[in-house]
C-alpha cells in the first residue's frame, strides 16, 4: 500500500510541474467535454477523445483532482450533520459505489496502454487488475467514511464488482481502513447482461425490502447510473471520474 501511496505522490508532483490541468486544445475544448460529462450531458461514450487523453491524464494525477473528490466529501459530510437520528428502528443507510469510489483504479487507468480510458476497454485486462486487490483509496472517501460512521450511518456497498471478488474486495478495503459495513453488495450471475443502473437500482430496491426497514439517506458514486433511479436516498454525491462511462 505504501508503494501505492507513493504513486499517487510522484503522479501529483509530475502532473503539478508539467502544467496541470493548462492545456488548451484549440480544435476540441477538454474542459467543456470534462463538463459535459460529470454533469451528464454527455452520454453513451466509450472512449476518452484522442484529443483529451492528455488533459484527463494531467487532471486525474494532479491536485485539481484531489481537490474535486475533496470538495465532494465536504458537501457530503456537511448534508449528514443535518440528517437526525432515526426515531424509529429503521437504520440510517448512506451507500458508497466502490470503483473509483471507494477504491481507485487510477494506477490502472494511468498505465500507457489504457491512456486514461483513450483506448477500448479490456475486459480481460481489467480483470487481472482487479484480482490484485492493490487499489489504494480515493482521496478523501476514507475520511468521509470514518465520519458517516461516527454520524451513526450503516454502510452499503453497492458494486458492479463479481461476486467471485468478494474476498479480494473486503481484504482491499480492510487494508485501508473501511475496516466495517453493513452490507457489501455484489454482483451476482444472476445480474450479468444488466445495466448499471437497473442494477443498482434492483439492489437498493431489495435493501429497503429487507426486514431492517432500512432508510436510504446518501449515495455517493462516480457515474451517474450509481445515482439515478428509484430510491437514490435523499442527497446524492457524485465524484468525478473522467475515465469512463457506466450506463
Amino acid at each position: 500500500m505504501k508503494v501505492l501511496s507513493l504513486f499517487f505522490f510522484l503522479a501529483t508532483i509530475i502532473a503539478t510541474c508539467q502544467g496541470a490541468s493548462h492545456h488548451p486544445n484549440p480544435s476540441f475544448d477538454c474542459l467543456s467535454w470534462r463538463l459535459a460529462v460529470e454533469t451528464n450531458n454527455k452520454r453513451g461514450w466509450s472512449v476518452v477523445p484522442q484529443a483529451c487523453v492528455s488533459y484527463v491524464g494531467h487532471y486525474m494525477l494532479g491536485r485539481q483532482y484531489r481537490k474535486d473528490v475533496q470538495a465532494v466529501a465536504d458537501l457530503a459530510y456537511n448534508f449528514a450533520k443535518t440528517v437526525p437520528l432515526p426515531r424509529d428502528l429503521r437504520p440510517n443507510v448512506w451507500i458508497l459505489d466502490v470503483g473509483d469510489t471507494v477504491l481507485s483504479n487510477l494506477p490502472y487507468y494511468a498505465q500507457p496502454d489504457v491512456a486514461f480510458g483513450g483506448t477500448p476497454f479490456n475486459l480481460t485486462k481489467f480483470a487481472i487488475w482487479e484480482q490484485k486487490g492493490i487499489s489504494p483509496a480515493v482521496p478523501g472517501i476514507l475520511d468521509l467514511y470514518k465520519k458517516l460512521q461516527s454520524l451513526r450511518f450503516k454502510i452499503v456497498f453497492i458494486s458492479g464488482r463479481s461476486e467471485s471478488l468478494r474476498e479480494v474486495t473486503t481484504k482491499n478495503l480492510k487494508n485501508l481502513g473501511f475496516t466495517t459495513w453493513e452490507k457489501l453488495i455484489l454482483k451476482q450471475t444472476s445480474d450479468a447482461g444488466t445495466s448499471s443502473q437497473i442494477y443498482k437500482e434492483k439492489k437498493r430496491n431489495e435493501l429497503l425490502a429487507q426486514p431492517q426497514r432500512y432508510r436510504i439517506v446518501g449515495n455517493v458514486g462516480d457515474q451517474w447510473s450509481d445515482l439515478v433511479g428509484e430510491n437514490v436516498g435523499l442527497r446524492t454525491f457524485k465524484v468525478p471520474n473522467p475515465m469512463y462511462y457506466i450506463s
